[in-house]
């Protein structure tokens, strides 16, 4: 009996014309490492506070200047199957973090890397994998060694301990600029968190990005920013109820089609004043009720905004259908979906609304300062539209690492310290296995140590002399030094208040293990690509070939 793979064109045979069958090491297993290390190295260059910019430009020509490894990946666009498997490794980690991404791809990358070199050693991939099980459960017990002692009792509403533990994760997007960012981003949090803090909902900070000035004119309002105008001429209202109109604000069209016959020049003018005071009782039903704000989700008609002005009420438009009901939830608004007079508890409140020029562009501001404000909303400031962009990132990265602390506030060291600490003890455990899987746990072991090679290398140091010194210090016991890349050289990280959070680590190297061993489970890739054209089973006639 022959061996189909002895025969490559006898499964050739079976596919339709235009497939691509790849298998065995070097066409499947090899090639896919080589692409997950190609897709690795382009993140790998991002990681870190000095990691570079990237500039993508997707289908849509927008452009893109990030360091961001989630928004790299979907940008990219990436095609290849195997590589495909790490893009959904960060993603997930992106879903159930919101940071780590790029640190999920880049030791998955590394992990496959060592794979390649051990399979070219003699290793079978399926030993690989079983080694890195075992390393990968090993790396978990010991990261729980390492987690800071007292730090599993946090009070999420310390603006302190909120701000130690979100320093790494905005500061590997914006490096110098933490010490403003995390402040702003810490006091957005912690104005809407609510009483059982394992509820903090991500979406209730939300960002409105204004170009001109610079980062330091940055603010945080207890409420809504809508970047658009008022619609009439009352641009400003204090201790304001609020009646909100899905619909719109305009007379009704009628839900059949009817015809009017008009005789005189008189009935003409009673039908025109019989619309007009059908809108004016609508509008004065409004402003009896006692609000002093009418927010429209659709048009605002020309004869309703003039008896609004006669009233005095103010009038703003919000087209979007997401930003209205956050608008209803920063103001307990109910909204109405037709024009009518709305009861008391529909009528949303504020303590202000007005309208306001930051740097060129009329906004309105929905401030809330009593307590029970559901939203809060951070004014980012600068010079371009991509730099605004990179910021909102990086409060986005925040704002996730608080809803992570609001679950789990354990921190373990920062810098690489954490790293050097699991390479080191991983080291000796592979040491005490007998089995061939002994050598794919110390090439896990060793895979830890791109952290500190990247973040020295992209910080312009020598990677050899970080890792030497780094391993010394560890040897001796100090299990919380790190690298400070300022000064660049290794310090004891909790001096310089550099902690990563337990769960962002825990999650990426666990799914950089789960992505690694999918892609070794691969060893034949069946491509389905049809040639083009008609398919030639079809008919003229549209039918089918008959069995």
């Amino acid at each position: 009996m022959v061996a189909l793979g002895a025969m490559p064109g006898v499964f050739q045979s079976m596919l339709k014309e235009g497939h691509r069958h790849l298998s065995g090491l070097d066409e499947a297993v090899l090639n896919n490492i080589d692409a997950c290390r190609e897709l690795s190295a382009i993140t790998r260059t991002s990681l870190g506070p000095n990691g570079m910019n990237k500039i993508l430009i997707n289908h849509l020509d927008k452009q893109f200047v990030t360091n961001d490894a989630a928004t790299i990946v979907n940008e990219l666009e990436v095609q290849y199957p195997a590589a495909k498997i790490l893009v959904l490794a960060g993603r997930a980690q992106q879903e159930e973090i919101g940071d780590g991404a790029n640190l999920t791809i880049s030791f998955a990358g590394e992990l496959l890397e060592k794979a390649g070199e051990l399979i070219r050693m003699g290793l079978h991939p399926s030993e690989i994998i079983i080694g890195y099980t075992k390393a990968i459960s090993k790396t978990i017990e010991v990261l729980e060694d390492l987690v800071k002692k007292g730090s599993e009792n946090m009070d999420v509403r310390n603006k302190e301990e909120v701000v130690l533990r979100m320093r790494s994760a905005v500061a590997s997007k914006q490096f110098g600029q933490e010490d403003i960012l995390c402040p702003l981003v810490a006091d957005a949090c912690m104005q809407v968190c609510p009483k059982n803090p394992a509820n903090f909902n991500v979406d209730n900070v939300r960002v409105a990005k204004l170009v001109g000035g610079g980062l330091r004119n940055s603010t945080v309002v207890r409420g809504m920013v809508l970047k658009n105008d008022a619609v009439g001429s009352i641009k400003r209202v204090e201790k304001a109820k609020i009646a909100v109109f899905a619909g719109g604000v305009d007379t009704s069209a009628t839900e059949t089609k009817g015809t009017v016959l008009i005789h005189s020049a008189e009935q003409l003018e009673n039908y025109a004043k019989t619309e007009e005071a059908k809108v004016e009782e609508l509008i004065k039903a409004v402003a009896d009720a006692g609000a002093k704000v009418i927010v429209s989700g659709a048009a605002v008609g020309d004869m309703a905004l003039h008896f609004c002005e006669r009233y005095k009420l103010m009038v703003l438009k919000i087209s979007s259908k997401f930003e209205l009901r956050r608008f209803c939830r920063t103001t307990g608004a109910v909204a109405i979906l037709k024009l009518s007079q709305p009861n008391a508890d529909e009528l949303g409140y504020a303590d202000s609304v007005s309208v306001e020029e930051i740097g060129g562009t009329r906004v309105t501001v929905v401030k809330n300062e009593e307590g029970g404000n559901s939203v809060a909303t951070v004014v980012l400031r600068g010079s371009t539209d991509s730099i605004l962009d990179d910021l909102e990132r990086a409060v986005d990265d925040g704002v996730n690492t608080y809803k992570s602390m609001c679950r789990d506030s354990r921190i373990i060291p920062g810098a690489a310290a954490t790293e050097i600490e699991l390479a080191k003890r991983l080291k000796e455990f592979s040491l005490k296995e007998t089995g061939l899987d002994q050598y794919a746990i110390a090439k896990f072991a060793e895979s830890f140590e791109m952290v500190p090679r990247t973040l020295s290398e992209n910080a312009g140091l020598s990677a050899m002399e970080i890792i030497s010194s780094l391993y010394a210090e560890h040897a001796a016991g100090n299990t919380k030094v790190g690298i400070d890349l300022g000064e660049g050289v290794c310090k004891d990280v909790s001096a310089l208040k550099i902690w990563d959070l337990y769960v962002t680590k825990f999650f990426a190297l666990k799914y950089s293990a789960d992505a690694v061993c999918t892609v070794l489970r691969v060893d034949q890739i069946i491509m389905a690509k049809p040639a083009g054209g008609p398919r030639r089973d079809a008919q003229p006639g549209g039918g089918m070939d008959e069995d």
